[in-house]
This record gives structure tokens, C-alpha cells and sequence, in this order.
């Protein structure tokens, strides 16, 4: 991911059947709620030395309670013909 590029965490507590995952793989972004256990999201933007751990709590949500909004990727700039343009 780009350094600085925004992403933004959605969770659905209706799909959220209260494994934790999210919570172990990033505390500083996902809790849990006292009374069922739901996911709650502490944090809908994460800094970006976040980002890989918020992605690997998206892959082991098993309830598939978790999404995320990333930017495009940014197309690499290319000179006539295709071919890289040089920086600097």
C-alpha cells in the first residue's frame, strides 16, 4: 500500500459472530462490545503502519464482518510507447 493513502474500515455487526480475531490482529482498531462480543470499530481510518495487520483482520473475520475502502491504485506514469518515465 502507498504510503499516506487513506483506507477506511466498515464493519457489520449483524454478520459479526463475536471470534476476537479482529480484536487480536489489531486492538488499537477493533474492540468488542461487553454485553454479545460484536466488534466494534475504534478507529474507521488507521494510520498507515496499521493497514497490513487491519487486511489480515479482514481475511480472518470468519463472518466476513469486516470490509475495507481502499483507494485505486495509482497508474504508474508512462512516457510515449508505454514505457516508464524516469524520476527526477
Amino acid at each position: 500500500m502507498t504510503e499516506g493513502a487513506a483506507v477506511r474500515v466498515r464493519v457489520n455487526r449483524e454478520r459479526c459472530c463475536g471470534s476476537g480475531n479482529c480484536v487480536v490482529t489489531a486492538p488499537e482498531i477493533f474492540d468488542q462490545d461487553d454485553e454479545v462480543g460484536l466488534v466494534l470499530l475504534r478507529v474507521a481510518e488507521p494510520p498507515p503502519d496499521v493497514a497490513d495487520r487491519v487486511r489480515q483482520a479482514v481475511d480472518l473475520c470468519p463472518a466476513g464482518a469486516i470490509s475495507l475502502d481502499e483507494p485505486p491504485p495509482q497508474p504508474e506514469h508512462t512516457g510515449f510507447g508505454g514505457s516508464p518515465v524516469p524520476e527526477g
